[in-house]
Formats: C-alpha cells, structure tokens, sequence
C-alpha cells in the first residue's frame, strides 16, 4: 500500500490542472447515511481501518445498527469498533465517554447539539452539554487517539464501560487491568449476531490519574485488575479550565499484547499532526477518482460516496499479524480482512475495489482462503471470522471469479478454484436441493426463488473461471448450472415464481407480496417485481423466454410504472421505490441497466439519471436504504461516472448517464483513465455518441482492460434519446445465450 500511496504523490501535480486544488475531503460529509435507513456512522477511521472511533447514542433499535442515528439528542459513550450501514446490531466495542461528576454505574450520558458536532475523514468533535467536556478523534489503522478539553473539577474522569452493548449484542466476558498511572488494558467478549467475538485492548493516557474507581456487577472493588460480564471503570483526574488530556486506544483480535503494539502505531501526542496525517491519507486515496463538476452537491455526494466505499472490508490482523481465527484460536497473516457483506457488495462495491484499490484485492481474497482453510467453505458473511451464514448465494465466488478473469494477482488461483468448487458443493443452505432438482424446492425452503437464481449466478462464475484454467469437463458442469435459473421462470407470467419439490407452482400468487403470512414466502427482503429480473449472466436468454418479442421490455416498462403498493408484511429494507423497483435494496441494483442489452440504451439513461436525482442527496437522509459495506454508495460512484457492472463478474460495465463534466482515474499502473463528457446538464441526459481513444464507439459498454490501460473516453450528450447509437447486436453487453434480437 505504501508504494501505491508514493505513486499517487508523484501523480497528483500531474493531473490537477482543472480539477482545481481544493482538497477532496473538503466535500466528504460523514453525516451522509446516519439519518433514515442509512445506518452509517459518523465517526473517525482510516480507509479499511481496524479501528471505527464514533459516538453510539445507547438507545436500542434497527436504525441505531451503526450505534448512532441523526434523530438522536444524546451520547452514551464512544466504541471503537462499527459496521458502516448494515441491518446488524453487533460491535460497538470499548466504551469510553469524558464524564464529570461522582463514579456511577447508572446509565450515565450526555445530551448535545449538531451544530456544536463536527466530523470529516479520520475526525469527529462534540461538545457534551452535560459535562461541558469538548472530545476529538482522531486514528491510525489500529489505534484511536482522543483528546478531551475538561472544565475546571476535581470529578473529571474518563468512563470505561466493558458492558455496553446494542441491540442483540451482549458481554459475556470482559477484563480490566491497571499496569501502571497511565496504562489500562484487557478485554471484551461478546455475542450477539457474531457468536464467538473477542477485542482486546490497550488504553495510554497523556496525564497519571490520581485514582481508579472500579465496578463489578455494580459493586465497587478496590481491586485495579477485575474479570466479568459487567465491568465500569473511572480513570480520574483533577482538572484545570480548558485542559486536555488525549487518550490512545489500540486494540488487537488476538491478544493484549497486539494492542498494546497498536499503541505505537501513534507515536506522538500532538493530536493535530495525527488528524493532519488521518486527512491526507483519505486525500490521497479519494483522488484515485477526481471529478469535475459546477455543482457542489453532485461532488459532496460523490465524495462522500467514494468515502464509504473505503469503510469496508476492515483490516482484523494487528500489527504482529495475529487475529482471532474461525475457531476463536490465534491465527496469523500478512493482512487479513473481515466484515464482508457479500451479498450485498458483490454487486458493486467489489467490482469498484478491482478500480480503486486494486492492490488490495490480493489481501482481500486471502483472507477469503483463510477464512476457507479454517471452516471449509468460502465466506458467506463473516464478521470477525465468525461465519454467520446470512443472506443468500455464495457470493464470495463472484468476487474471486471477478479478480481472476480480470488477470489481477496476488492470490492461488487454483486453491481459489479449489475453495469455489467445495463452497457449490456443500449440503447446507439449500445446495443440495438446488444441485439434485436443479432448483430449490418452495416446500423444503424460504427464499428458494431467491437461493437458485443466484446460486444459478454464482455456479456461472465458477465455469468462467473453469474455461479460463482450461478445466473443461468443470466448465462444461457449472454452465448447465447456471441455466437452472430456466426452471423458476413462469412464462405465463413473466415472473420467477416458487415451484415446490412436485414441480407444482406455488399458489396464490401475489407479485406485490413481501413475506405472505401463513406461507413459505420464496423471496429474500422483497417479492416476484424485484427477484424476476436476476439473471445478470444471461439478460439474452432471459428475453427469449418470454412469450412476445419484446416481454421483457415491457416487464421492464411495468416494474417502474405499476403500483408501488406492497402486501403481506413488507420487510423495512424495501424503500425507494419507483412502481415496484426498490432502490433501497440490493436486488435492484442492476435493474434499469438491463435496457442496454434489449437495444433500449436511452431508457437506462433516463432511469438511472432518475434514480440518482431521486434517492441520493447530501443531507443525513441522503441513503434511500442501508448503506451496506460501500455497495449503496458503489451504485452512486458507478453511475455518476457513468457506467455500471451489471454482471459483475464480466469485466463489462454498461453505460448509464453520467452526471460529471469530467473524470480522471489514477490507475495503479500509473496510467490515467480520463473522461469527458460534453454538453451535459440535467436535461441532457441522453447520450449522442461516444469515442474511445478518438475513435468512434458504438459498445454500450466499456471493459474494465479498456479502463485500465488508460485512455480517453469522450461521451457527447442531448436532451433527446439517440436510438441508433449503441443497439446492433455487437454492440450489447455479454450473456451466456447467443442474441437472437433483430438487427436495427
């Protein structure tokens, strides 16, 4: 990484130019998500950061998922671990809050104001009202460092509370030792979603306290090292007016000793060099992308948006290597990374990854292959190397197969082939019905209409990669496979529909219906309108299944234009809706570009230009729907640039509407991937014609080695669409089905 980050240096003066030189987290605004369903945080990292510094507000409930929501009026204390916008309740891990006033084990907290509330890349500051204490944060990778301006009191003290938890988290054990006047550590384990999870800490503090009160179980000890489920310690100070006293956190997955070493990640107590060094770190890698653009909300999106790309994966090995492996003994690796949310950033927010920080994709998937080494299987969601089996699909697959077929190194690509193979072979969550009946049985299985297409999706990457390394008996398997999708597509109905084990439709049947009381219901978090158009590999072969010629056209047509009406019990991630399309979930995603592969390129442009307008903007409410790990915000970064990875593991992107003048990508081979596009404004949404290195381009795609070679892309916009450009049949984007579309 240090040698990317030196290229990008020598990069930066190279390609300014126009792009002007104000600082691009200037238009970063943490605040973005924290608000509606976003459930980001707004608190201080680094890109990929092990530590995750933000405030947590105690108050239980699905909004409050990252710990803090924008609604809320009070804190509770600052934790320094955070998921960015998943639906999960767990981590929120090592508790602090500046307190003044007598030690107490009630819940103790302190009211404050927005207005007197700061955060940008790598820091947050808030005034607590309550103790008129102003406390900053700052980070390393693996390490916080906090800075309290105390009042004048002989009760100040900084809280610790080893028992704090959300939602379905709990301590089940934790520990508390004093080393010496300035030096604490121990550690928290705890349950909840995760299982098995373990953080250890280190706490150095620039004054000696003059005291420690300690509370087990609610009864003060005069012990100064304690073990239990419910632990509160006071480190105490007398304080003068205005004076701070800074605090370093390190914590490690593995051992005390790891976060004592993360400690010196830090190495100084001048808090606005470390916040400087936070700041032009984020600076650098958010100019991996720099746009052009007179409209500063458009930027501040943007930027946010890139932003929390970065927040996921999250480094898990401390600076000796060591981690918590799958069986919560100490393992060891180079990098290792954790909080994957596959089933959401698959999709995007991987693909982006292999774009913007391609030399991580490397570390990324062998943390997949040992997190394989351990349990047997590829990561389905694994947090903190606890595998917990949520959402559907094995969309590690995609992700490795995605990084293969785009020739990026740094992995075994035949034990990733290994591990792609044993993870479709399993007989758990629904694989063995799928592979013995070439679908997953409605009667045997929720979700099963969901669990099949993509599994049928997934065993599609597999044969990719099988005709790559040349294993064609292998190939030949996974691409019959991936056509299983053919066996839950009703044409009758131009729905995919639950079929159970004696080949027999569900019955009713409901499009509109999320989760039917009384029933199996066959979709995950949505209904038959938002999982019938999930066959990213084969668009093609999807069209010539329905009965008319343009079928899929006109269902396409109908899931923007019906009723936005949801029966049954809808579950809260179904949001943004346009008809029935819902952009606040994933399976949405790809929807209004799958118009490119049908010869009706201008209806993707006027969708995705609507669905940007309507569902992002630069306030706290500003995500439609979870952020996700990066994937909400991948979708923004891909389409506002103006092209998307329909099927992620294609190295195709498909053309949308960009919404930026100009764009320049800092490619890690030091090359430059520059686009302009002309004559765009708001009403010119529609594209005229496109040229590539200077010659014309007809594709409505672009392929990632295009990209990535560096060249010039140049996309001339109108208000009105242009049906001629880009829909003859060499021009649409891959299926596995050869295109039987007219010639135009």
């Amino acid at each position: 990484m240090k040698r990317c980050l030196v290229v990008m240096a020598v990069l930066l003066g190279a390609v300014s130019g126009s792009f002007g030189q104000q600082r691009l987290v200037d238009f970063v605004n943490p605040f973005i998500g924290t608000g509606g369903h976003g459930h980001t945080y707004p608190g201080a990292t680094l890109p990929f950061g092990m530590v995750q510094v933000s405030p947590d507000n105690g108050t239980q409930g699905w909004d409050w998922t990252s710990g803090y929501h924008y609604s809320d009026s009070i804190i509770s204390g600052f934790s320094h671990t955070h998921l960015s916008g998943t639906g999960i309740g767990d981590l929120c891990d090592i508790s602090v809050l500046p307190v003044v006033g007598k030690p107490d084990t009630c819940k103790v907290y302190s009211t404050f104001a927005h207005k007197e509330e700061r955060a940008s890349p790598g820091f947050y500051g808030v005034r607590l009202r309550d103790f008129q204490v102003y406390a900053e944060m700052t980070t390393s990778l693996r390490s916080a460092l906090h800075r309290y301006a105390f009042p004048a009191s002989k009760e100040s003290a900084i809280r610790l509370n080893l028992g704090f938890a959300i939602n379905w988290d709990k301590t089940t054990d934790a520990s508390f030792k004093k080393i010496n006047d300035t030096t604490f550590v121990g550690y928290r384990f705890s349950t909840g979603w995760a299982k098995n999870q373990k953080v250890f800490y280190a706490i150095r503090l620039s004054k000696p306290v003059k005291s420690t009160t300690v509370f087990l179980n609610k009864s003060e000890t005069d012990k100064t090292e304690v073990k239990g489920d419910d632990i509160i310690a006071y480190l105490n100070f007398d304080t003068k007016a205005g004076e701070a006293i800074l605090m370093k956190v390190g914590i490690s997955f593995a051992d005390i000793e790891g976060a004592l070493e993360g400690l010196n990640e830090i190495k100084t107590w001048d808090f606005r060099a470390v916040r400087k060094g936070a700041s032009d770190l984020w600076e650098r890698e958010l100019r991996k992308v720099q746009i052009n653009t007179p409209d500063k909300k458009t930027k501040e999106i943007f930027y946010t948006a890139l932003y929390h790309t970065y927040l996921a994966p999250t480094i898990f090995s401390d600076r000796y290597g060591n981690y918590k492996g799958v069986k919560g003994d100490i393992r060891n690796g180079k990098m290792v990374l954790s909080t994957h949310s596959l089933w959401d950033t698959f999709r995007a927010a991987n693909p982006l990854l292999t774009i913007t920080q391609t030399e991580m994709i490397g570390p990324l998937i062998n943390s997949y292959l040992a997190f394989y080494d351990q349990s047997g299987y590829l990561p389905v969601w694994d947090l903190h190397f606890n595998e917990t089996n949520t959402m559907t699909g094995y969309h590690a697959i995609p992700v490795i197969a995605d990084a293969i077929l785009k020739n990026i190194r740094g992995f075994d690509y035949d034990k990733a082939y290994a591990a792609m193979k044993r993870s479709a072979a399993q007989n758990i969550r629904g694989t063995e019905w799928y592979r013995n009946f070439g679908f997953v049985p409605a009667d045997k299985m929720n979700e099963s209409v969901t669990i099949s297409l993509e599994y049928a999706f997934d065993d599609y990457c597999i044969g990719q990669v099988a005709r790559k390394l040349k294993k064609y008996e292998d190939t030949a398997q996974f691409n019959k496979r991936a056509r299983y999708w053919k066996n839950l597509f009703d044409e009758k109905t131009g729905f995919f529909r639950g079929k159970n084990m004696n080949g027999k439709w569900v019955e009713p049947f409901d499009p509109y219906a999320t989760y039917p009381e009384g029933e199996k219901h066959p979709y995950t978090e949505g209904n038959a309108w938002q999982h019938s158009f999930f066959v990213p590999h084969d668009v093609e072969g999807l069209r010539q299944s329905f009965v008319s010629e343009n079928g899929l056209e006109a269902k396409l047509d109908s899931l923007f234009t019906t009723s936005s009406k949801l029966t049954g019990n809808p579950a809260p991630d179904i949001t943004g809706l346009i008809g029935q399309y819902a952009h606040g979930n994933e399976p949405s995603h790809h929807i209004a570009y799958m118009y490119n592969y049908i010869q009706r390129p201008w209806k993707t442009q006027e969708r995705v230009r609507e669905i940007m307008e309507k569902f992002y903007n630069n306030t706290p409410d500003g995500l439609v729907g979870n952020e996700d790990c990066g994937q909400m915000s991948a979708w923004y970064v891909f389409s506002a640039l103006g092209f998307y990875p329909v099927n992620p593991a294609s190295g195709q992107y498909v053309f949308g509407s960009p919404i930026v003048n100009e764009a320049i990508m800092l490619l890690p081979s030091g090359m430059t991937f520059k686009m302009v596009v002309e004559n765009n404004s708001p009403q010119n949404k529609y594209i005229q014609s496109v040229t590539l290195n200077g010659k014309p381009y007809t594709k409505n795609y672009i392929t990632h080695h295009d990209i990535m070679i560096g060249g010039m892309l140049i996309i001339k916009m109108g208000n009105v669409p242009n049906k001629k450009w880009g829909v003859e049949n060499g021009d649409l984007p891959r299926s596995m089905t050869a295109p039987l579309v007219p010639k135009v």
